[in-house]
């Protein structure tokens, strides 16, 4: 009698992690929580999506353009495997609604697993985003936490929340423009390529007061 041959494994679902804000600009920070979700994750792809209108950063002055943003973006993550700029919220234009992004994702790729990876200063305000009773359906939340943090409870019901202990380092995009204002460095705290954005487009040169 024919020995029966085992079945095929089945593939597992691509793993997706989004990664979103205004970029305002990217920092080294940014790039150190999409490395460390990448691989602690085993995501396949992280997508830095940069923000089109950011509506609850709106009345902040002198925001970069959302094309300047992503094409800092974009520059910073040269040589980094896995991690894309990109575009979504740009191309779709309007006010850049985080479950919209999510729905767009799934719509491209239902059967992936979803991620969206948001600091842990950012979970008391979930309930406050724009429907944000869909996400719990839509991604796993993420949350990038200092190693040893407190556990973040879900502020929403059925969230699926999963820690992430991330190294933190103390650098605000808000600081990075007032040093850019002023002259000041950011080497390093900005990665090369999009600092070469900046300087090439004469981008965060009013004076440091008005940051």
């Amino acid at each position: 009698m024919p020995s029966s041959s085992p079945p095929p494994d089945c593939p597992r679902a691509r793993r997706i992690g989004v990664l979103g804000g205004t970029f305002d600009p990217v920092h080294v920070g940014h790039l150190v929580v999409a490395v460390w979700a990448r691989e602690e994750l085993q995501l396949d792809r992280v997508l830095l999506v940069v923000a089109n209108d950011p509506w609850q950063k709106r009345g902040r002055a002198c925001m970069a353009p959302a094309e300047d943003r992503y094409a800092m973006v974009r520059a910073a993550l040269e040589g980094l495997v896995g991690i894309e700029a990109s575009r979504l919220e740009i191309d779709r234009g309007g006010p850049s609604y985080t479950v919209d992004t999510l729905r767009a994702l799934a719509a491209e790729e239902p059967s992936a697993e979803r991620f969206l990876i948001v600091g842990a200063d950012l979970v008391p305000q979930l309930p406050s985003w724009h429907e944000a009773e869909a996400l719990a359906s839509l991604a796993t939340v993420v949350v990038a936490t200092r190693p040893g943090a407190e556990p973040q409870g879900a502020p929403l019901p059925g969230l699926r929340i999963r820690e992430l202990a991330v190294p933190r380092l103390e650098v605000s995009s808000s600081a990075l423009r007032a040093r850019l204002a002023k002259g000041a460095s950011v080497d390093v705290l900005v990665p090369a390529g999009a600092l070469r954005v900046i300087r090439s487009r004469g981008l965060y040169q009013r004076s440091p007061g008005d940051w």
